[in-house]
């Protein structure tokens, strides 16, 4: 492929997975904002724009497929390794069990009886995220990265998910194995000025 892909997100939004995976896998592309776009019948980002031009959401359903389109990278386990399983698993629990809480998390009126049950929405859904971390923290054998050795989607989509509320504080407490790999993923020099312009530390980011 030798034309661009095309990202519509947002900083600090999790389009910035996608644009850390394409950045890994040094493919051109270009960002345009992407919140409330028609991009996305959803409204919401990611959504990625192909060189053939095809349109793909689902920030699970787009890293797995770069990562597929790009083998020699090295981003996710083949088909018929050991790994696979482990690894399609994770990748639909975060989409399914943590990322899915946060459009509720966000703008929790449409959820919540009345103005006043919102806090409270929004202090259940905190635990439950950090309930799903603790899940999968239990359940898997980190290495230098999240399955072993070798570096990822799956560790990318951590990474960005854990900075969001309620922060990596309690992302470290329930999830320490996890905490030490998505901190070396934060330290990965192939990811500093991606992280300078999109998803910026700031005092007290970790909560």
């Amino acid at each position: 492929m030798t034309q661009e892909f095309v990202v519509f997100g947002g900083q600090s939004t999790g389009s910035v997975c996608v644009e850390a995976a394409l950045t890994i896998i040094g493919a051109p592309y270009r960002v345009e904002a992407g919140e409330n776009h028609p991009i996305n019948p959803m409204r919401q980002v990611p959504a990625l724009v192909l060189p053939s031009g095809e349109l793909m959401t689902e920030s699970a359903a787009i890293l797995i497929w770069l990562a597929d389109e790009f083998p020699g990278v090295g981003l996710a386990p083949r088909i018929g390794e050991p790994s696979r399983a482990a690894y399609l698993r994770w990748m639909a629990f975060v989409s399914a069990a943590i990322y899915s809480l946060y459009w509720i998390r966000d703008e929790p009126g449409p959820m919540a009886a009345d103005n006043a049950h919102e806090g409270a929405l929004r202090a259940r859904i905190d635990h439950r995220i950090a309930a799903c971390w603790e899940i999968m923290e239990k359940q898997i054998s980190p290495g230098r990265y999240l399955l072993g050795d070798s570096l990822t989607v799956l560790d990318l989509y951590v990474t960005i998910l854990s900075r969001w509320e309620p922060h990596r504080r309690r992302f470290y407490e329930v999830a320490p194995r996890m905490g030490d790999v998505v901190r070396h993923v934060d330290d990965d020099p192939r990811l500093a000025a991606l992280w300078a312009e999109r998803f910026l530390f700031s005092p007290g980011w970790d909560g």
